[in-house]
């Protein structure tokens, strides 16, 4: 039987950005150090496929730090944490590993030096992400304003105009970030941004290369977790871009073919917690149907790499 044509464009950069790579790379040293188990705060990172690995090789994620016992090794996920969370371990004399993504860091901070400027933070994200709660609880209560949409800056109710500053959630769309912040300067002339942009150079990279693919296909599938921040924006990037047909899926078992009926060209990218075996899985998958070519789309070349904490480098 002659297999129909089809031509699968592989958006790059995409995949595990840096920090994620770190914090799995840390579970797995932290497994090798201590044994099994080793308790993780809340998924190391949004992908299930990297979750349930871990978990095979001894690793036990719980959503709050009393779920963890004192006599074990506890980790903390790469969306960060309220400075409440590493305090309560220190108290209840755990030995903790911090799996933040240094680039989270950098916001939290931010967000800290502007506090002992005496400025009132304002921040862009996602209420409820992990990484929104964790940026948020490193100041206290009502040092730092949430805002999701460029409407939400219309109803901010704030100490004082004249002393305030921005940050966002590293995992957003850049475009729609971008319009948030000129309703932010635009009713409050004198707030402070970042001296370098806050959403992480992997959510850019990716989303530039779907960008750079979206005129070519008829159908976009990212590849990435329904909790996963930077994936689900992804999607948004490709709709935004004209992609009639835009779909998060988690592997190729998800992929719903009936949709893609009569398609000629696809692309295909992955979240910055998507594994590349995912990729290859979702590939294998076109060829099993299609007469498919596969072209590389690269926007960028990226060689991001995080050092592990010190705990773990003298040990390992």
């Amino acid at each position: 039987m002659t297999l129909p044509p089809l031509t699968l464009y592989l958006a790059a950069p995409r995949g595990f950005c840096a920090g994620v790579d770190r914090a799995i790379k840390i579970v797995e040293m932290a497994l090798q150090k201590w044994g099994a188990p080793v308790y993780v705060r809340h998924e190391i990172v949004h992908n299930k496929f990297v979750v349930d690995d871990l978990r095979a090789k001894g690793a036990v994620f719980v959503e709050e730090l009393d779920e963890a016992p004192t006599d074990r090794p506890v980790i903390f996920s790469a969306h960060g944490v309220p400075k409440s969370v590493p305090a309560e371990a220190a108290r209840r004399e755990m030995i903790a590993v911090d799996a933040t993504c240094p680039l989270v860091t950098k916001v939290h901070n931010e967000a800290q030096r502007h506090s002992e400027n005496g400025l009132q933070m304002v921040m862009i994200g996602h209420a409820g992400h992990p990484e929104t709660v964790g940026t948020m609880g490193q100041l206290p209560e009502g040092e730092v304003l949430l805002v999701e949409t460029a409407e939400d800056v219309a109803h901010l109710v704030v100490r004082d105009p004249a002393k305030l500053a921005f940050i966002t959630q590293t995992t957003l769309s850049v475009d729609d970030t971008a319009g948030i912040v000129a309703a932010l300067q635009a009713r409050f002339p004198a707030i402070i941004g970042p001296h370098k942009e806050d959403i992480c150079y992997a959510t850019t990279n990716r989303q530039a290369a779907v960008k750079a693919i979206a005129g070519k296909i008829d159908a976009l599938l990212v590849i990435g977790a329904p909790n996963s921040s930077n994936s689900k924006r992804l999607v948004e990037v490709g709709s935004a871009a004209g992609c009639a047909y835009a779909q998060l899926v988690q592997r190729a078992t998800d992929i719903d073919w009936r949709a893609l009926e009569g398609i000629r060209s696809v692309g295909v990218t992955a979240g910055a917690s998507a594994p590349e075996l995912l990729v290859n899985e979702v590939v294998d998958a076109f060829r099993a149907r299609f007469d498919t070519t596969v072209e590389l789309v690269e926007t960028a070349v990226e060689n991001v790499e995080f050092k592990v904490p010190r705990i773990l480098r003298e040990a390992v």
